[in-house]
């Protein structure tokens, strides 16, 4: 798989530190990390983004002075992105119900519970959906 360009969207510098590792070493992709909305946004809007990987529980993120967090993050990226993006929802506050109702709110195509142990597993859910392959949304488990 070609080299993706991979935004990472989480305010935990270790969980932001883990998924950065893995994509680069064991995907082999180039990842950016930030918290900043109007960063996301800007870099989103360029087209030269290949995927997000979305925090839902964002502390400091902004978009034009307003507080957001992930799910409303990502509703922004849908209404405003050039093209389609894909966009893996990871969330350390899993709970029964949560990844269905999340996953039709924000139109996100997968959820993936936090801590991230097993890495081949993420690796392979973010190739997947940079394929385009439905085997993400069953491959993020959470319920």
């Amino acid at each position: 798989m070609a080299v993706a360009r991979i935004v990472v969207v989480e305010d935990d510098p270790v969980s932001a530190r883990v998924v950065d590792r893995v994509l680069t070493r064991m995907g082999g992709h180039e990842v950016t990390i930030s918290e900043d909305g109007d960063e996301v946004l800007a870099l989103c809007a360029t087209g030269r983004v290949d995927l997000l990987v979305m925090d839902i529980s964002l502390a400091n993120t902004t978009v034009e002075g307003d507080a957001v967090d992930g799910v409303r993050l990502t509703q922004l990226i849908r209404d405003r992105s050039p093209q389609y993006l894909p966009v893996l929802l990871v969330t350390a506050h899993a709970m029964q119900g949560d990844r269905t109702c999340l996953l039709q709110s924000t139109g996100a195509d997968a959820y993936l519970a936090k801590p991230i142990v097993d890495h081949p597993a993420l690796v392979a859910l973010v190739d997947d959906l940079l394929r385009g392959s439905e085997a993400g949304i069953v491959a993020a488990g959470g319920e």
